[in-house]
């Protein structure tokens, strides 16, 4: 039985950033911020997270972000966001 994180931080980052270096990624990010674990699921099927003015749904074994809403609205083009590998949230 695996057991969903309760907070993820993420990052937004141009799409042009590469590869997955938490470090990298937080020096090119845009915006970022601490979500915390609602409880309930999102329309993608994966969990809900709330913070830091984000909306998020993230497939917890992938920690892929499946859906995010960032102050209300998506994210433009051209900006992707990443969960970044912190564990001292």
């Amino acid at each position: 039985m695996s057991t969903v994180p309760q907070r993820f931080e993420i990052l937004v980052v141009p799409e042009h950033v590469e590869g997955r270096d938490s470090a990298h990624l937080a020096e090119a990010a845009i915006r970022s911020g601490v979500v915390r674990a609602t409880g309930r699921t999102g329309v993608s099927g994966y969990p809900r997270y709330v913070g830091d003015g984000m909306e998020a749904e993230i497939d917890p074994e992938t920690r892929t972000v499946e859906a995010l809403l960032v102050d209300g609205a998506e994210l433009d083009y051209g900006l992707s966001a990443r969960v970044s590998d912190r564990t001292d949230l």
